[in-house]
Order: structure tokens, then C-alpha cells, then sequence
């Protein structure tokens, strides 16, 4: 997909796929690059992670808590929030991620960008969301490339479950967005079911479909969305509208 509406933004590089993994936090702004060992994937159902945490006061973590909210889960290396917080100054954005040492570089990036409208927050999603924002404080979500989990007895483990989709349309205010990617056909499938099935969302592509580039709006991609795309690959999306 072509990058519209955005005339200042860059693709980000492609990064190859390994158990431990040298990650570059930063990719537009390569003055505040940084690199952070850490695990590709962990499981989101340890005991360590099963503990929501506490709200920090949003007044104090962002210049303007007033203005629209979007909220990245799964942000990974944050380098998609990173660039959106740049393009849109007007916006709020927050990037849950599970994985620490990643967070921590991305608000280490951030710092020194001093950018007042972009935080990251280590929490597990599904533990931690519904206690975390205030009821209506969403414009908009994005949950992108998650992690599959293929096998069947570890498909719990994926981001996107029914209580998360509960958690959200409580969160949402009307007519806000959620955007929804993967590479992988079974987890794009497994969350547009998720959100079909719960009567506050509506599929802006109607109901069993993806949704191709006339409907999904234009955007910043991500790296896994860049890397998939150059090797001629499917990106498999949704976008639906909270009700």
C-alpha cells in the first residue's frame, strides 16, 4: 500500500525474524537510535504478567490529555506511534506492549524527541486495558501483525479475545476506528470474527469481508506490513466503526 496523506513519512526497513533479536527502537529519527535484546515472543498467560497495573495520571503524560486518543496494542518497537505522533501533533498516542526492555527504549526515544503527545506503557493488554483508560476516552485502535500462536492449544494466548473486544467498545467513543492487520489469514480471520461478532462494531467492508484499499483508510506501515508487502505477500485487513 502506497503511504497517503502522510508527504513527510518513510517506509520503515524489514527485520528478520529470530528468537533473540538486536531491535532498532527508532526508524525516522536516526540521532535517538537505539537497540534492546529482547525475547520475539512471550507468553502473555505467565504468572508475571497476570497482574493489571495502575493508571498513571494521563494529565501528566500527555501536554494536551484533551486531544483525540489512539491506542497501538502489541506496539512492538513503537516505531508505527512514533512516526503517527509526529505527523499528527493533534493526537494523543499510547502503545501497550508486553515486552519491557522494548518500552523502555521507546520512551527513552521519546524523551529525547520530546514529543508531549506519545507514551508507551508495559502491561499485558488483556489484564491491564479495562482498568487503564477511561470509559470514552478512545478515538481510535490499532492491533497489528500480533503474534499467531498456530497451534490450537495456544490460540488463548493471541491479543485479540472476546473480553478485549468487550473492553474496548466501553472505551471507544461512537464512530471511533479500529484497524485490524495481519500477514497471517487465520489470525486476520480470528480477529474480524471477534469484533463481527459483538453488536457494538460494524465491518466497514460488510460482514464476512476484508477490507481492500478503497475502504481501509490510508496509513503509515508498519515493519512487518513493509517487509510482507516487498516480498509480494498478503496483508490481510479489517476496519471497523464502534457503533
Amino acid at each position: 500500500m502506497n503511504i497517503q496523506n502522510f508527504p513527510n513519512s518513510q517506509p520503515n526497513q524489514s527485520i528478520g525474524e529470530t528468537i533473540v533479536s538486536d531491535v532498532i527502537v527508532n526508524v525516522c529519527n536516526d540521532n535517538v537510535a537505539r537497540r534492546a535484546r529482547v525475547r520475539e515472543h512471550v507468553n502473555p498467560l505467565a504468572k508475571k504478567y497476570s497482574t493489571a497495573i495502575a493508571p498513571p495520571i494521563w494529565e501528566e503524560v500527555y501536554g494536551d490529555w484533551s486531544q483525540p486518543l489512539s491506542l497501538d496494542i502489541g506496539c512492538a518497537r513503537g516505531r508505527y506511534i512514533l512516526q503517527m505522533s509526529q505527523l499528527k501533533p493533534d493526537w494523543n498516542f499510547l502503545g501497550l506492549e508486553i515486552r519491557e526492555p522494548l518500552v523502555d527504549r521507546c520512551n527513552q526515544v521519546r524523551d529525547e524527541l520530546e514529543l508531549k503527545n506519545l507514551h508507551y506503557i508495559f502491561c499485558n493488554a488483556n489484564v491491564s486495558l479495562a482498568g487503564l483508560l477511561p470509559k470514552g476516552s478512545l478515538q481510535e485502535v490499532t492491533v497489528q501483525f500480533p503474534d499467531p500462536w498456530f497451534k490450537r492449544r495456544q490460540q488463548k494466548r493471541r491479543t485479540v479475545q472476546p473480553d478485549l473486544v468487550v473492553t474496548l467498545a466501553e472505551l471507544l467513543v461512537p464512530n471511533a476506528s479500529v484497524l485490524l492487520q495481519s500477514d497471517v489469514f487465520e489470525v486476520a480471520e480470528d480477529m474480524r470474527q471477534h469484533f463481527e461478532v459483538n453488536d457494538n462494531f460494524v465491518n466497514m467492508a460488510g460482514a464476512g469481508s476484508f477490507a481492500d484499499e478503497s475502504v481501509f483508510p490510508s496509513h503509515v506501515p508498519t515493519e512487518r506490513e513493509s517487509s510482507v508487502i516487498s516480498q509480494g505477500l498478503p496483508v490481510y485487513r479489517a476496519y471497523f466503526r464502534r457503533k
